[in-house]
């Protein structure tokens, strides 16, 4: 009986093992491709880092960027409660400029009917 027996499975294990190798491939490929993009992300990001300054150390550019800009914070950190009383003084300035121009308008009313008889 062993004769007559259908020999199909050995057809399907091939091409189990043919998409086995073409998975196996494909993955190898993305993780290739994967490890020289990352190369060239970390070159590219080597060119920021700075020149050398001594011992193969860079002086990084990005952390002097970072520097400066906790620097500017830090001497800018006082002029949020300074311009809030600037701006509640120039307020209280708009007022009195406002009254003034009330009645500089009342002073030109009293002047035109002067001069109008």
């Amino acid at each position: 009986m062993p004769q007559v027996r259908d020999r199909g499975g050995v057809a399907a294990m091939t091409t189990m093992i043919w998409f086995t190798l073409i998975s196996v491939v494909g993955a190898s490929a993305l993780f290739i491709a994967l490890a020289i993009y990352l190369v060239l992300i970390i070159n590219e990001l080597e060119a920021i880092g700075g020149a050398p300054v001594g011992y193969g150390a860079k002086a990084s550019l990005l952390s002097k960027i970072r520097m400066g800009l906790r620097a500017i914070e830090v001497e800018t950190g006082g002029l949020a409660p300074q311009v809030t009383r600037l701006n509640g003084q120039l307020s209280a300035i708009r007022d009195g400029v406002k009254a003034i121009d009330n009645n500089l308008g009342g002073v030109i009313a009293a002047v035109t009917k002067q001069v109008s008889p």
